[in-house]
């Protein structure tokens, strides 16, 4: 019997390499597939013999090459890469997206990787994203219609109101007559009010009613830090949270649930790639408001030429592969919608602060 420990141990790892459904390869620091287990050929059409002849960014997307060179880069100097996501090209031309987890063995210059093929998630993701432009267009026609017919109908009142007023009803002898016009101006009148309420409601974008109630700005945060528990563990994030100013807020539970959601997704997608993610999250009053300070230590950006663009629509600062430029344009919409207002204050490998201000 062989008692060689590591014969015993490769024998071992042979079964689950070999039979596992996940994505398994060692690849060269020159670029080359050392070992790829059958799940990785199956996926990609093609056979260990193809794989191996040619280097492993002849498979990649031609989009993605860059970046996943540069990314190797990074695993060639030490750096384990974590939930990073790429595309890949298989034999019969098929797109297919991989989530990858690289650790480097810099003395055996190779890179041990595992992959999820996240191929059905990006379609449902570009499916949700383009119904959310979709949507976002569509509201904006209606609100801009809604806006547009109120205030086309305005003008008709208004002009009928004047005519109103240069009548004297007194000389109208029949008292039904002089009933029927009072009734009809009286109705008027208030049809004016109600669209100069309506266009007034359209500007300052309270047509929709949102029900908000007492939160626990702790609970929502706790909530949503164990539902990102996988991602923080392996980004090594940190928090630093201070609520002592205060803990409970008004407002609408989803809303603040996704507000965290992205803020922190953001954080960690965005780390400095010199240190792990550090955030602090606090509570302070201000002038009588409440507010909530989020900042990281990321990447950053300069806030000061960018400013309020970074919460709009598909705005990106970044060549993050999964940037969408989505998340801060609902962190924008949930605090706005609800009568509060955010800032931002970002520098250049410094990293970010956002100031949330509630309403009331």
């Amino acid at each position: 019997m062989d008692k060689n420990p590591e014969k015993i141990t490769e024998y071992s790892l042979q079964p689950f390499f070999e039979q596992t459904t996940d994505l398994l390869c060692i690849a060269g620091f020159d670029g080359y597939f050392k070992k790829i287990n059958p799940a990785l050929c199956k996926l990609l059409e093609y056979s260990k013999e193809e794989l191996m002849a040619k280097p492993v960014n002849h498979f990649v997307h031609p989009e993605d090459k860059q970046i996943t060179a540069k990314h190797r880069q990074n695993i060639h100097a030490g750096k384990p890469l974590l939930n990073f996501e790429n595309r890949y090209i298989s034999k019969s031309g098929k797109t297919l997206w991989f989530s990858w987890t690289s650790i480097p063995q810099a003395d055996k210059e190779v890179v041990y990787a595992i992959a999820k093929n996240i191929t059905h998630k990006k379609k449902l993701e570009q499916k949700r994203n383009k119904l959310l432009s979709e949507l976002t267009q569509s509201n904006k026609q209606l609100k801009q219609l809604n806006f547009s017919t109120s205030h086309d109908l305005r003008s008709p009142i208004s002009s009928i109101l004047t005519i109103f007023g240069l009548m004297d009803i007194s000389n109208i002898k029949e008292p039904e007559t002089r009933e029927f016009v009072e009734l009809l101006k009286t109705s008027t009148e208030k049809l004016k009010r109600t669209l100069d309420q309506h266009i007034d409601g359209l500007k300052n974008n309270k047509t929709l009613h949102i029900p908000v109630g007492d939160l626990n700005i702790a609970d929502v945060l706790k909530s949503v830090i164990n539902s990102l528990e996988s991602l923080i563990s392996d980004s090594e994030t940190t928090f630093d949270i201070n609520l002592d100013d205060f803990q409970i807020i008004e407002f609408h539970p989803d809303y603040l649930e996704s507000i965290f959601l992205n803020l922190i997704s953001n954080s960690i997608k965005y780390a400095h790639p010199d240190r792990p993610p550090v955030i602090s999250i606090t509570t302070q009053i201000a002038e009588g408001k409440k507010q909530l300070i989020f900042s990281d230590n990321g990447r950053g950006f300069d806030s000061e030429k960018q400013g309020e663009k970074v919460f709009g629509l598909y705005q990106k600062f970044h060549d993050l592969e999964d940037s969408k430029g989505i998340g801060l344009y609902l962190v924008y919409n949930h605090v706005s919608s609800l009568g509060g207002h955010i800032s931002v204050d970002s520098k250049v490998d410094i990293g970010t602060t956002f100031t949330i201000t509630f309403q009331g």
